[in-house]
C-alpha cells in the first residue's frame, strides 16, 4: 500500500495551521491598534480620500456660525 503522501500531510498541516494563526494574530493587533480592519491595496489616492473624507466629516460635526 502506497500511503508515503501521509507523511507530508501532518508537517503540510501544521505549517497551514501556524500560517492561519499568525495571520490572525497580525489582524487583530492592527484592530485594536487603530480600531478597524487593515485597508488592503490602501495607495496615495485611498490615503488622500480617507483625509478629505475626515476633513468633510469635521466640518458637517462642527457647529457653523454662517447657518443662523
Amino acid at each position: 500500500m502506497s500511503l508515503r503522501w501521509l507523511e507530508a500531510v501532518l508537517p503540510l498541516g501544521i505549517i497551514a495551521g501556524f500560517l492561519c494563526v499568525m495571520g490572525n494574530a497580525q489582524y487583530f493587533i492592527h484592530k485594536a491598534a487603530h480600531g478597524r480592519p487593515k485597508h488592503i491595496g490602501n495607495d496615495m489616492w485611498d490615503v488622500a480620500m480617507e483625509r478629505r473624507d475626515k476633513k468633510m466629516m469635521e466640518m458637517l460635526a462642527s457647529p457653523s456660525s454662517s447657518s443662523s
